[in-house]
């Protein structure tokens, strides 16, 4: 497994060993004893997965302390642009972000810490997005920014991206008084 950094403090890419053949491919797509060298104790309690269509943008979400969530993301179908927003006041990268291209082809994964919004596009329909949290989801807990933001300047692909209407009403990043 190669292991790098994004240019956001603390984020962590894992690309794991991928073993292929004429039959396909076989990869661990997640080894505790293996991670721990990179993540120490984190305890993963709950997975989601979602399907999307292409041009579907959903985020920029966190999850409030003390329900804040470390996640590892991966896909498992398809493609995604991942979006990751430092919101750490204290944080040296804080109010920047990062885009990662995740695919099944490429099988990369990315640790983003509590402290941090996350979002992504679909790049291709039919795409399944995986996550493994370190906190379960709690309602009341919920908190995002505003998927397009004009100060962010997030360079999302499509021209008229498919927006829950949750995500079409969150706040702008300079209004933003951030719980961490």
């Amino acid at each position: 497994m190669k292991v790098s950094e994004s240019k956001l403090k603390d984020v962590l890419i894992f690309e794991p060993t991928v073993f292929g053949d004429s039959r396909g491919y076989f990869l661990e797509s997640y080894n505790k004893n293996r991670y721990q060298d990179y993540l120490g104790d984190t305890e993963f309690v709950q997975d989601n997965e979602s399907l999307s269509s292409k041009g579907v943008i959903r985020g920029l979400h966190f999850q409030k302390n003390p329900f804040g969530q470390g996640k590892l993301v991966r896909v498992i179908k398809g493609a995604v642009m991942d979006v990751i927003l430092d919101i750490r006041p204290n944080s040296e990268t804080y109010g920047q972000f990062d885009c990662i291209h995740l695919t099944e082809e490429n099988q990369k994964q990315v640790y983003i810490p509590v402290g941090f919004a996350h979002g992504f596009e679909t790049l291709e329909d039919h795409t399944i997005f995986s996550y493994k949290c370190t906190n379960y989801y709690n309602k009341d807990s919920e908190g995002s920014i505003y998927w397009n933001d004009p100060d962010l300047e997030i360079p999302w692909k499509s021209s008229n991206p498919i927006i829950s209407e949750k995500d079409k009403i969150q706040n702008f990043f300079k209004d933003f008084n951030s719980p961490f």
